[in-house]
C-alpha cells in the first residue's frame, strides 16, 4: 500500500471527533530525550573524564531507549496495519531498519570516543555530535510521518477501543524497569491535560505503591506550577511548604 500524503490529510481532517492518538505521548519523551543528550553532546568538555563518561550514558541511555522503541512498534503498531491495509508500514519499516543501522554506528562512536586518550577526543565528540543530530532530524521527521500518515490508517481501519486494546498489549509486554524509564521522559513533557489523563489512569488501575513511585520519579522534574496542576487534579496530599497548593 502506497501512502498518499493528500489522502491521508483529508482523512485526518475528516475526523469528526479526536482519535486516541498511540503515538503522541511516546513521540513527545523521544524528542525530549533526543534533545537532551544532542545538547549534552554538543556542551561536552571531551578534556573532561566525569563529563565524557556521563554524556556518553545519555546518548547510550537514548539509544537504548530507540532501540526498543522500533521493535515495539514493528511488533504492535505496524502488524496491527498490516493486519488491516497490507503494505501500509513498508515505508517507514525501511526507514526503521535505516535507524537500527544508526544507532548501531553511533554506538561504536561512543566506544571510539571513550577509546582515545583525552588530548585525542575532541574530533571524536564533534564526530559524534554531528553525527547524532542527523539522526535526531531524521528521528523528527519520521515521527511526524507516523504521527499523520500512520495514524490516519490505523484510524481509518480502527475503532478507538482496538487501538487502546493494541496501545495496552504493547504496554504490557514492556519490562517493568524500562517502563519506568519511559514514563520518567513521557509525563515531564506532556501537557496539563495528557498527563492528568495517563496519571488518573494508572492511580484507578496500578497498585499504590507503583503509583506513588511513579510520582516520586517525575515530581522533581515538573515545575511548581505544573506539579500544582497535576496534584489538583489527582486530588493528591498537599507538599508542606509549596505555595498554591489548596
Amino acid at each position: 500500500m502506497k501512502i498518499d500524503p493528500k489522502e491521508m490529510t483529508e482523512l485526518m481532517a475528516a475526523q469528526a471527533t479526536p482519535r486516541l492518538d498511540i503515538y503522541v505521548g511516546i513521540h513527545k519523551a523521544l524528542r525530549a530525550c533526543m534533545a537532551d543528550a544532542l545538547l549534552s553532546a554538543g556542551r561536552m568538555d571531551p578534556d573532561d573524564e566525569n563529563d565524557v563518561a556521563q554524556v556518553s550514558q545519555r546518548v547510550l541511555a537514548l539509544l537504548d531507549f530507540c532501540a526498543a522503541h522500533l521493535q515495539h512498534e514493528n511488533e504492535f503498531i505496524h502488524t496491527a496495519i498490516e493486519a488491516r491495509a497490507p503494505g501500509g508500514s513498508a515505508a517507514v519499516t525501511h526507514e526503521h531498519q535505516e535507524h537500527e543501522q544508526t544507532i548501531t554506528e553511533l554506538r561504536e562512536m561512543v566506544a571510539e570516543l571513550n577509546g582515545r586518550p583525552g588530548t585525542a577526543r575532541a574530533s571524536a565528540a564533534l564526530d559524534l555530535y554531528r553525527r547524532l543530530a542527523l539522526f535526531v532530524a531524521h528521528n523528527f521527521q519520521h515521527m511526524h510521518t507516523e504521527e499523520t500518515a500512520l495514524s490516519a490508517v490505523l484510524w481509518s481501519r480502527y475503532t478507538d477501543a482496538e487501538l487502546e486494546s493494541i496501545h495496552q498489549a504493547l504496554v504490557s509486554s514492556i519490562p517493568p524497569d524500562e517502563l519506568m524509564r519511559e514514563v520518567r521522559w513521557i509525563v515531564p513533557f506532556m501537557n496539563p491535560a495528557e498527563r492528568t489523563a495517563m496519571l488518573s489512569d494508572m492511580q484507578r488501575h496500578a497498585p499504590a505503591p507503583a503509583f506513588a513511585a511513579v510520582i516520586d520519579m517525575v515530581r522533581p522534574h515538573l515545575k511548581d506550577p505544573e506539579w500544582l496542576k497535576l496534584a489538583r487534579s489527582l486530588a493528591l496530599p498537599p507538599v508542606p511548604g509549596l505555595v498554591g497548593y489548596q
